[in-house]
């Protein structure tokens, strides 16, 4: 498709939603008009038409918090944009990472626990109990090479990240290395309680050699 076949309100603009395109997390909802739309593509970084202002506003342009576009994406009735993007420093002009931050309401399923050794329990169900979709199950049924291909991509791209020195992209990548590495404790049948109690042993035995020494 094309910018003509998007439907803009009577002011010219178009609703546009920001969206992290590594974690999915909505960052912000601000409008387009067809200029800004332009530059936008031109650029490869938003640009938005600021209602109250009248003007076009890159975002970036004073802060240094530019959003560099991954993808826009229409919706069914091309009357809103859906924009990911790889975000240089926070998304509001408060300082937080999204402009979503004032809760109204959360379910009792965001507040449950969790916990390395739950989502351990999950992923063994979904052995136990396969589901339709599953990328778990997926991997199950790929097999052992295929688990251990992903844990080789997934320490990769947490040594590019730290080498980068970007932190947000290290924590990324950590908890994918972390999942898949459950993933093939659950098929080799190791607990997290026999890690945690071969971590606990390392400890014990590195707090009696410094005992020792100190004696």
């Amino acid at each position: 498709m094309n910018i003509n076949e998007l439907i803009f309100d009577e002011n010219g603009l178009i609703p546009a939603i920001i969206a992290d395109a590594k974690s999915k997390e909505v960052l912000t909802l601000a409008y387009m008009n067809k200029e800004s739309l332009e530059i936008s593509l031109k650029e490869k970084r938003t640009c938005f038409y600021s209602r109250k202002r009248q003007t076009l506003w890159r975002k970036g342009e004073t802060s240094g918090n530019f959003q560099n576009i991954i993808s826009i994406t229409s919706d069914c009735d091309n009357d809103a944009l859906l924009i990911t993007v790889i975000k240089e420093g926070p998304a509001c002009h408060t300082g937080q990472n999204s402009c979503f931050f004032n809760n109204l309401y959360t379910s009792d399923v965001e507040n449950s626990d969790f916990s390395i050794s739950s989502l351990a329990s999950l992923i063994k169900e979904r052995k136990r109990n396969p589901k339709d979709g599953s990328y778990t199950n997926y991997l199950f049924e790929k097999g052992l090479d295929k688990i251990l291909k992903k844990i080789g991509e997934e320490s990769s791209e947490v040594i590019i990240g730290a080498k980068n020195n970007d932190k947000e992209e290290t924590i990324y990548e950590i908890a994918d290395l972390t999942y898949h590495i459950l993933v093939l404790m659950s098929q080799m049948g190791i607990l997290t309680d026999e890690v945690l109690s071969e971590l606990k042993s390392r400890h014990i035995i590195d707090a009696k050699i410094k005992q020792e020494k100190m004696t």
